[in-house]
């Protein structure tokens, strides 16, 4: 009697452990949801053998990445899916009225600087466009895929949500770019829309192989925490400050307006991906001090990589019609990220 009395006295969210307060709805819809970590003997309930269990045991559980309790920690941001679509769906409408307003006065057709005597852009500009800003999305989808990958291996649901949304925001910035391609491709001809234009860029041209190499070996970096640190502590804060920061300041000096405050807008996103990464960082750190250590030798091997990509395409970036010096985008994008990483604690 006095067994089924106890469990009488239950609430809700006694999962939670003796919290003493009703959890919070951003942790009653994320909190433990993640059932097949450090179950004995195997994370799933197959056999030991199943390929899917061996994989989560060596590069998951096996990972140096590990702390006792993943639960404490909390996106900065307290983002649930209910709220994270609400922000984006307002953050949306307000790149639709963005875009809406710079075709209504054709700006992918014509702009201020450099303009020819038909009223269309230079010429040069719209080849910077193609070498520079078309083949974007393939990279930015590599970024997308490895933060699902750490979303998927992520050993508390908390962190889970974090990357799958770092994850939702490469697609946002991918369809955003796609589109605009597709606009310029409508004023300046099908070849810039077509994808071999940009497989080609992609694929063969010199300043994109460094990142390109880097990129491929990162889809291979299976251990959970060294995914994490290549992807959130090297490889993508480069890129984005490559992208929403410099490449926004190279639209603003050749007179293109819309991709300036485009890049702006992405930068929003950015942001909530550094605020989860440097919390996250913290929290294993504050619970296991040598864990910076391991989060530094990972940084070691992938920041140079992630600074040879950024070499590479600074070229690109000096040849544009009203260009920015190569020197000064990879300074800038290195001081960001040095910036960056001492909010992490490594």
């Amino acid at each position: 009697m006095t067994g089924a009395a106890d469990r009488r006295q239950q609430r809700t969210w006694s999962m939670f452990g003796d919290v003493r307060r009703r959890p919070t709805p951003y942790e009653v819809v994320t909190g433990r949801f993640h059932y097949h970590f450090r179950r004995d003997p195997v994370p799933f309930e197959m056999s030991p053998e199943w390929t899917l269990n061996k994989w989560y045991l060596t590069h998951r559980e096996g990972s140096p990445l590990q702390v006792d309790d993943w639960e404490g920690f909390r996106d900065p941001a307290k983002l649930t899916y209910r709220d994270y679509v609400a922000l984006q769906h307002d953050r949306e409408i307000y790149l639709d009225a963005l875009v809406d307003r710079y075709e209504e006065n054709g700006s992918a057709a014509a702009q201020a600087p450099g303009r020819s005597d038909s009223g269309r852009s230079d010429p040069g500009w719209v080849d910077t466009l193609r070498t520079l800003f078309v083949p974007l999305r393939f990279p930015l989808h590599v970024l997308q895929m490895v933060g699902l990958y750490v979303g998927q291996m992520a050993p508390s649901s908390y962190i889970t949500n974090c990357a799958h949304f770092q994850a939702a925001d490469e697609m946002r910035r991918i369809q955003r770019i796609a589109y605009w391609t597709r606009v310029l491709a409508d004023a300046h001809g099908d070849d810039l829309a077509r994808t071999a234009t940009a497989r080609r860029a992609w694929e063969d041209g010199p300043a994109w192989q460094p990142l390109r190499q880097t990129l491929e070996h990162l889809l291979i970096a299976y251990d959970w925490g060294e995914a994490f640190a290549g992807l959130n502590l090297a490889v993508k804060p480069a890129v984005d400050t490559l992208v929403n920061e410099m490449f926004g300041r190279l639209a603003e000096a050749n007179g293109d307006r819309f991709l300036a405050e485009l890049c702006t807008e992405f930068g929003r996103d950015a942001r909530r991906s550094q605020d989860w990464t440097q919390a996250l960082t913290g929290y294993a750190i504050e619970r296991r001090p040598d864990l910076a250590g391991v989060l530094d030798d990972w940084v070691t091997k992938w920041r140079p990589r992630a600074d040879e990509g950024v070499e590479a395409l600074a070229e690109l970036f000096a040849a544009a019609p009203r260009p920015l010096a190569a020197a000064d985008v990879t300074a800038r994008v290195r001081e960001v990220h040095d910036e960056f990483l001492v909010g992490t604690s490594i």
